[in-house]
């Protein structure tokens, strides 16, 4: 079966906070390293942080800079190789705008949530999907308390939410946690 080029997206706008209202939400370096280094692990083309917040870019590019810079990429070259795949957009729309530059094609935009009561489908699902299209994935992943609706709602799947196995239906992740088991479900399935 043909590998699938997947690109991620961390979304941090439009995103939900506890009480369904929509937010934009913070990047955090933990996010930025952790996600970075699935990515590179599993073969993700581009990991693209997205968020409006022009605070936020320069964070971003004052930590992408710093691993970019000689002494410390040479200090360091697995966490430098890592963010080397990193990027902004300024929101979801213009990200799938560049990986459709870029591939020549729409990528299939998949979305995930722990709350999704109704779904299309798991990796598998997707997978097979991929390959009928022969187009790559966009995967977005939310912050916050999940992605906003404008962004499922303007997706081509609803991946099914990864449930756990814990006492009393507890069903928060991490979202550092659920990229790195969608790339595992994904890249075994695939």
């Amino acid at each position: 079966m043909k590998r699938v080029k997947i690109y991620l997206g961390l979304v941090h706008y439009p995103v939900r906070n506890k009480r369904a209202e929509t937010i934009t939400s913070s990047v955090t370096n933990l996010d930025i390293h952790d996600i970075a280094r699935a990515c590179q692990t599993y073969g993700v083309e581009r990991y693209m942080i997205v968020t409006p917040v022009k605070a936020q870019h320069r964070l971003l590019g004052n930590i992408l800079g710093h691993w970019r810079e000689e002494k410390n990429e040479a200090y360091n070259p697995d966490r430098a190789r890592a963010l080397s795949i990193v990027s902004l957009s300024p929101s979801w729309e213009k990200a799938l705008e560049e990986i459709e530059a870029l591939e020549g094609t729409r990528p299939l935009v998949a979305v995930t949530g722990a709350r999704f009561g109704d779904h299309d489908g798991g990796c598998g699902s997707l997978v097979e999907k991929l390959c009928i299209d022969n187009r790559p994935l966009f995967i977005l992943f939310g912050t916050g308390y999940g992605l906003g609706q404008e962004v499922v709602d303007g997706a081509d799947f609803r991946l099914a939410p990864l449930l756990g196995h814990g006492k009393g239906g507890y069903n928060h992740l991490s979202v550092r946690s659920a990229v790195s088991i969608y790339l595992d479900r994904l890249r075994s399935e695939g």
